[in-house]
């Protein structure tokens, strides 16, 4: 039997409505991927990560570091939003300093284990999108989940979708939450 590994990216409070980096479907993707998260639990893993700056930035970073550090030193900010503070509180939660997630060992290794990646969170442009890339690259099959991801804006949003419109469906496939249970039920 296939295992997939849901992969929950980021979805904390600085990215919700009102905070410093929102995204407009923040709220929508969150609600999705509790649904997902309690649908799936037991047919697939699931980790979620949280981007936390780097304490010891090199290159470019420093300079990140800089720019943001009001959102660094946010703790509430930085915890997983409360709609998922649950859900996450089951499964592990890994922190990164970099966009890819596949840059966490533990990630890194759940996911060139599983038969497929589900990819929900944000940001669609960012971190979403680099973790996309890297497991594209790894060769593992990844899904997309469109109604499960949140972006800077959705006109950005929508260009990563279509980006990846070109690498289905050898690497990617792009469905919903909906299209992706609905897949899982009729495959047991």
């Amino acid at each position: 039997m296939s295992k997939d590994l849901i992969l929950v990216i980021d979805m904390q409070n600085v990215y919700a409505d009102g905070g410093a980096w929102c995204c407009p479907d923040f709220e929508k993707a969150a609600d999705r991927i509790k649904s997902l998260v309690d649908r799936a639990g037991d047919v697939a893993d699931i980790i979620f990560t949280r981007f936390i700056a780097d304490e010891n930035p090199s290159g470019t970073w420093k300079q990140y570091n800089i720019d943001n550090a009001d959102v660094n030193a946010d703790e509430y900010g930085n915890e997983i939003t409360d709609i998922l503070k649950e859900e996450a509180g089951k499964y592990p939660v890994y922190e990164k300093s970099r966009y890819s997630s596949l840059v966490i060992p533990e990630v890194r290794e759940a996911a060139l284990a599983a038969d497929r990646v589900v990819l929900a969170g944000v940001v669609a442009e960012c971190c979403v999108l680099f973790t996309a890339t890297a497991l594209i690259d790894e060769g593992v099959s990844v899904i997309y989940l469109t109604d499960a991801v949140a972006g800077i804006n959705k006109e950005t949003q929508k260009a990563t979708e279509l980006m990846f419109e070109g690498l289905e469906p050898l690497h990617i496939r792009r469905m919903t939450v909906n299209e992706y249970i609905g897949g899982l039920q009729s495959s047991s």
